[in-house]
């Protein structure tokens, strides 16, 4: 067991930095401190949509600390750092400045307890907020913040942690969280639900969905516990819902067999029946909202969110700017299950889409490889990152390709990384010079050249017939694209 090291006398040490310098959100995050444990005991009333909680966050101070920060919209009733009372001030919006009786020394191990009440839905911080109240209960779902709305945090994918969280609601209200559900008790009319997720995840990973839901277990891929939850009031799209969702042991089988063994130890999904109009890979059970079912079964929605299990989760963004290592794998993997399922090959595809956007377009002036905070979720992130990898596969042989991705999974994973680093990794893996092909693909605007000159094969020099997947892709991606900040 870890023992609290002595605090130092109050007065020395600085303050921490009150964000990670992120280029795209400079206040998300903060600095001096590196977590390791969130414990999220929550009470929450769907009524009038009342959460109270207590958040106990196991932390190590990376230099001493007079002073911290932590994300956190909700109104706080008191913080206790090392279990003595600490003076609490609000910088902003979703910014809380603590300030310990005691310094904290560098490398020791300090515990903050937050105990908070509000109603979120009513908390927001530029016209919106991402709490999402329905008819039942709520859902926490959101990208790239949530976790301000129901648990204090160092809100920044750089900074993982583990996590228990555990909810009390009315009896007859059920609670989907993380990880594996590990007890679940009733006392006095409420019903708490336990859940712990024991490998790292990023902050916004973590959900929360509350309200009536038919839940059931059963035993997945790799032989793992799998729940899936679906809310009542689906009607007619809780049987496309259900045909999706329930192949993600298919799906994981062949991702497994393609980038490596699967990062975590449970696995599932959840639909909501409102209150969420876009998906997220939220870490072992993604999210999906019922519009993505409309044209009936979709499992690209599916793998999609499930390749981003290794690609966005196990594999994380070391800042905003690298998402193309989240959306553009993840979208690539939506082709190779389209190929898989006979519906159209990889290169139809990338034929397809590099067709389908004339290179005055739009489209092509949108840089993938650092888009833009305004653009974080624009298609080409989606679309032009899928042909970046493509391009690159016809670039450097199938036999390479499979290699990098591989390693670049087992070199990173429960980590963070850049795109710097993958194209250092695929430069050595493939003994190829590649500035200049990702510089085109990844971090310039316009059309890139294909083509045997351009070392990037092409099959068609006109427009391809539709590939059988377009239809299912191109609605799951308008959904994806949904998923802006607090949208």
């Amino acid at each position: 067991m870890a023992v609290l090291a002595t605090p130092a006398l109050a007065g020395s040490g600085s303050p921490g930095e009150p964000g990670v310098g992120d280029p795209y959100f400079p206040e998300a995050g903060n600095g001096g401190y590196d977590v390791s444990h969130y414990d999220v005991r929550l009470r929450y009333q769907p009524k009038n949509d009342l959460l109270r909680g207590t958040t106990t966050i196991v932390a190590e101070p990376t230099k001493d600390l007079s002073a911290f920060n932590l994300d956190f919209a909700l109104e706080v009733d008191s913080v206790r750092v090392n279990g003595l009372p600490a003076k609490v001030s609000r910088s902003g919006a979703t910014e809380l400045t603590v300030e310990p009786k005691r310094t904290l020394r560098r490398g020791s191990l300090a515990t903050f307890v937050v105990k908070y009440a509000d109603k979120p839905s009513e908390v927001q911080v530029d016209g919106s907020t991402p709490w999402k109240r329905t008819s039942t209960g709520a859902v926490a779902v959101g990208q790239p913040q949530i976790a301000e709305w129901w648990f204090p945090s160092n809100d920044h994918p750089s900074d993982k942690a583990t996590f228990d969280i555990s909810v009390a609601v009315p009896n007859g209200t059920e609670v989907l969280s993380n990880g594996e559900m590990t007890g679940r008790s009733q006392r006095g009319g409420w019903t708490r639900w336990n859940w712990r997720m024991p490998t790292p995840s990023a902050t916004y990973l973590a959900f929360l969905a509350i309200g009536q839901y038919g839940i059931s277990g059963k035993t997945g891929a790799f032989d793992q516990p799998m729940i899936t939850a679906y809310a009542d009031g689906l009607g007619e799209l809780a049987d496309p819902a259900r045909a999706s969702v329930e192949r993600t042991p298919e799906v994981l089988d062949f991702l497994s067999g393609l980038f490596g063994e699967y990062p975590f130890e449970s696995q599932g999904g959840v639909v909501p029946a409102e209150g969420l109009g876009f998906a997220l890979e939220t870490q072992t059970r993604p999210v999906y909202s019922p519009g993505f079912f409309r044209i009936g079964s979709n499992t690209s929605v599916v793998t999609h969110e499930l390749a981003h299990q290794w690609f966005g989760d196990s594999v994380a963004v070391r800042d905003w700017p690298q998402i193309w290592l989240n959306e553009g794998f993840a979208s690539y993997a939506e082709w190779l299950w389209a190929e898989h399922q006979g519906n159209g090959t990889a290169q139809q595809l990338f034929d397809h889409y590099y067709s389908l956007y004339p290179a005055d377009s739009e489209f092509w002036q949108v840089k993938p490889g650092d888009p833009g905070r305004e653009n974080l979720f624009h298609g080409a992130v989606y679309d032009r990152g899928a042909m970046t990898l493509h391009a690159l596969r016809n670039r450097i042989g199938d036999r390479d390709m499979l290699r990098t991705v591989r390693a670049w999974y087992e070199q990173n994973r429960d980590g963070n990384a850049t795109v710097e680093e993958f194209i250092a990794l695929t430069e050595r893996i493939s003994g190829q010079q590649l500035d200049g092909f990702f510089d085109e693909w990844l971090f310039s605007a316009g059309k890139p050249q294909v083509g045997e000159r351009a070392g990037v094969p092409r099959t068609a020099a006109a427009p391809a017939a539709e590939p059988k997947a377009v239809e299912q892709l191109d609605h799951t991606h308008e959904l994806l694209a949904r998923r802006h900040g607090h949208g």
